[in-house]
């Protein structure tokens, strides 16, 4: 019920949370930077494993673009690990000024 009653107060009132918009464009940006990740993706593993297109992919063709798939994840996911531990050890800045 609270739900609605916040709906209808953005509808009927024009009243709008402060950081809906800011929610909202963020939302929208990491869409667009997981959009371009899956363009930069395809492009590097097409070009990388299509020798030449043709009516059906062939089973080293598909072997490979799963590869090249899979590698890209570990890696991701190793720099994410990596910068998440180089965080961790280092001070905030602003802890770092309290000094």
């Amino acid at each position: 019920m609270e739900s609605k009653e916040i709906t209808l107060d953005v509808v009927v009132l024009g009243w709008i949370p402060p950081a809906l918009p800011l929610i909202f464009i963020e939302v929208e940006t990491q869409k667009q930077r997981f959009r371009q990740l899956v363009h930069q993706m395809t492009e590097l593993c097409w070009e990388k494993c299509m020798d030449k297109p043709g009516p059906k992919l062939d089973s080293r063709a598909e072997a490979c673009f799963v590869n090249c798939i899979e590698r890209f994840i570990d890696t991701s996911q190793f720099i994410l690990n990596r910068l998440q531990q180089t965080q961790k050890s280092k001070p905030v800045f602003s802890e770092s000024l309290s000094d």
